[in-house]
């Protein structure tokens, strides 16, 4: 993901998410944060979906994962979370986690597909209806 990818990036951000990161927050990640990487998928040459994870000693959190919804259910979410697996892999990380809504079954799925498994809830966690998050992990086997 770089700079120039934003206005895409944003559009499907505000399309997916009831409480979106805003552009200042993508804008530091990028270019700032040294420790996190963002990635794009794209479609004949147009942004459909992106992914971002932080680096956090030998774990990774994941951050973000978005298709854009007249791409959904057509395999670029497993891909991008592929796509965090094998960065996170580069750098010897092989424990990964994410919080997801507990009514986002789609994702839920997804990411236990990929490996992952529910081991805990956070409560009231998001703002918008306070709704549980679900804690997935997927813990220190080879991707």
């Amino acid at each position: 993901m770089t700079i120039e990818d934003l206005d895409r990036v944003m559009e499907i951000e505000e399309e997916t998410f009831s409480v979106p990161w805003s552009r200042d927050s993508y804008e530091s990640e990028i270019s700032t944060n040294m420790l996190s990487a963002y990635f794009v998928a794209e479609a004949q040459g147009c942004i459909i979906g992106y992914c971002g994870m932080w680096f956090i000693l030998d774990e990774a959190h994941i951050t973000n994962i978005a298709v854009q919804k007249s791409f959904r259910g057509k395999g670029i979410g497993a891909m991008l979370v592929g796509c965090l697996l094998e960065e996170a892999l580069k750098k010897g990380i092989r424990n990964l986690t994410l919080e997801v809504r507990d009514s986002n079954i789609a994702a839920r799925k997804l990411y236990e597909k990929m490996g992952f498994s529910e081991e805990g809830i956070r409560p009231g966690y998001y703002p918008d209806n306070h709704e549980d998050a679900i804690i997935m992990w997927k813990r220190g086997k080879e991707q």
